[in-house]
């Protein structure tokens, strides 16, 4: 995570030197990469909690316009990446991805603009869980329950929010970092990312 803050703090300190002129309506599209959590609200067995490993690269996709220099609008696509978790007993891993409609307000600043997003997303969930069987504890010969394998592809309508800083470089080029969010039952993903994007 430090590293991501560390080269948004770099680029906002370039921001003046290459900025001129910018379009503060239009047409834009970008991309971002970033780092995610991917969290385990998963309801297992309580006696043997997962440990988990929630820390992944992330990607994005977006389009937006902005017709007026306070407010916008966005569609995004966010991968959050595929989170793994290992248990005693139970062995699990979470792939969300999310399409997201949101309203995007801007406080203009000199070269920076500060945002926030509001919107609704379509989360796509796979989750896998493994289990290598059960033993029952006076089963002398160990005889175990079968491993068993379960799969669940959920598909949830879901509150999405986030907020950051853009800075301007050059005409049309601008700079992003930002934090976003989705709201789920199985752990809310969300996402550190550093974009780009160019407006038409």
């Amino acid at each position: 995570m430090t590293r991501w803050v560390t080269c948004v703090i770099g680029l906002l300190g370039l921001a003046p030197v290459w900025a001129s002129d910018w379009n503060l309506a239009g047409l834009y599209a970008g991309a971002g990469v970033g780092e995610s959590t991917v969290r385990s609200d998963y309801g297992f067995d309580p006696e043997n909690p997962l440990d988990s490993h929630p820390h992944h690269t992330a990607y994005k996709l977006m389009a937006g316009i902005r017709p007026l220099p306070f407010v916008g609008a966005e569609a995004e696509y966010i991968d959050f990446g595929h989170g793994d978790l290992d248990g005693q007993e139970y062995d699990a891993d979470s792939h969300p991805k999310a399409g997201i409609l949101s309203a995007v307000g801007y406080l203009p600043l000199p070269y920076v603009d500060v945002f926030a997003r509001a919107g609704v997303a379509r989360l796509e969930t796979n989750i896998n869980s493994y289990s290598d069987g059960v033993c029952a504890g006076s089963d002398v010969a160990g005889n175990c329950g079968p491993p068993l394998l379960t799969r669940q592809h959920a598909w949830q309508t879901k509150a999405a929010y986030g907020g950051g800083l853009q800075a301007h470089l050059f005409d049309s080029l601008a700079v992003r970092g930002e934090y976003e969010r989705i709201n789920s039952v199985y752990g809310d993903p969300d996402a550190f990312m550093i974009s780009a994007t160019w407006t038409f």
